[in-house]
């Protein structure tokens, strides 16, 4: 009996909830125009992956406004020529583009977005790239998103 309860013991610390995977991410887009990461691991276990965006800085979202957009490595530059003529009110992409996996809202000093997608669109061969699709702000504001 004794032997049991401990095998159930062992088997309960090595559960599930020990090894779940991380399935989301803070990140913050600064006024000195730069993400607090430049890198992003999603686990292949996770259905869904949220980021979560915060502005520290202090200025607007007109003057240095920041969004949080994921598209293939091939597709961003097109992704970020595109949204240039799309304007601020619709955060600097192109109504509808199918370049774009997920993104958040463009946000200003003191605000906060999320964006949740399905890691299923996700493959495990194909890089990805995240970036700030604020007019000039890709250059600086990007990092690489890995499937793992």
């Amino acid at each position: 009996m004794f032997r049991q309860l401990a095998a159930v013991s062992l088997l309960a610390l090595f559960s599930a909830p020990l090894l779940a995977a991380e399935c989301s991410v803070d990140i913050q887009g600064t006024d000195q125009m730069q993400f607090s990461t430049n890198a992003i691991s999603v686990d292949k276990s996770c259905k869904t992956f949220t980021v979560n965006l915060s502005h520290p800085g202090a200025l607007a979202k007109n003057v240095m406004g920041h969004n949080w957009v994921l598209t293939t490595a091939a597709d961003m530059q097109g992704v970020v020529g595109d949204g240039m003529a799309a304007g601020l009110d619709k955060n600097y992409l192109k109504d509808g583009d199918t370049r774009v996996i997920a993104h958040t809202k463009i946000i200003g000093a003191g605000e906060k977005d999320s964006v949740t997608f399905d890691v299923s669109k996700l493959k495990a061969d194909e890089q990805y790239t995240f970036f700030c699709s604020f007019p000039g702000h890709s250059a600086m504001m990007k990092g690489t998103l890995t499937l793992k």
